[in-house]
């Protein structure tokens, strides 16, 4: 069991990260991350999403004919973007604002219905929770850190205007980089968002080598003791 949580936390964060490996998410991807405020509530918005849906799903996978699961599943994650729609409207009005129709384009992202479809019809709840728990923190990670980067080069900040968009509890984050920076503004929109995503895929497959060829050389004196 504890193998399983293992293998679904570094799918999720890393392996089969949503942003990173399944290149899934684009348009909020693009779209809002020209601050590491932005992309975190987007983030923290889907992950809510992602746990509720892959819960929802396992719980009634064995009630729902399979002719007729998909639009079941649509209409759960439908119903669960909604309440998060409207919570974030009555809760984080100013991060409603800026997301603004994307928190509603939840629905179409590919990454929660192909969760539910592929992984949390097939087991049980914990771990299909668990499961939209980490590709949800995951594509957080990638949000945060494609819009902290954009956000360092273009204004010379680090999550600015926290305290307004996700509450008081998050000023601490609030960080002034490069003192007197003018900013580049090209990196805050979109073609930014694409310069960013390019290098850390890029870097990401560099990385992936690496461990691959570490793994292998382990493996190589066990191969040859037997």
């Amino acid at each position: 069991m504890s193998n399983q949580y293992t293998r679904i936390t570094k799918d999720g964060l890393w392996d089969n990260n949503i942003v990173f490996a399944q290149i899934l998410g684009m348009c909020p991807t693009m779209a809002v991350t020209g601050s590491a405020t932005n992309g975190l509530g987007m983030g923290l918005a889907t992950t809510a999403v992602l746990v509720a849906a892959n819960a929802l799903v396992s719980a009634v996978r064995n009630l729902v004919s399979p002719d007729v699961r998909i639009p079941v599943y649509i209409v759960i994650i439908a119903t669960l973007v909604t309440l998060v729609d409207v919570s974030l409207n009555a809760w984080a009005h100013d991060l409603y604002k800026v997301l603004g129709l994307y928190i509603a384009l939840i629905v179409a992202n590919c990454a929660v219905l192909g969760r539910a479809e592929a992984f949390a019809q097939k087991v049980g709840i914990a771990p299909a929770a668990m499961d939209g728990l980490m590709m949800g923190l995951g594509f957080t990670f990638a949000l945060t850190l494609i819009g902290g980067i954009r956000e360092m080069i273009g204004a010379g900040t680090l999550f600015a205007n926290a305290h307004l968009l996700l509450g008081s509890g998050f000023a601490f984050l609030e960080t002034t980089v490069i003192p007197e920076y003018k900013g580049y503004l090209l990196m805050i929109l979109p073609p930014g968002g694409f310069l960013v995503l390019g290098f850390l895929l890029a870097g990401k497959r560099i990385v992936d080598k690496r461990l691959a060829e570490r793994e292998a050389l382990a493996a190589t004196p066990q191969a040859a003791a037997v």
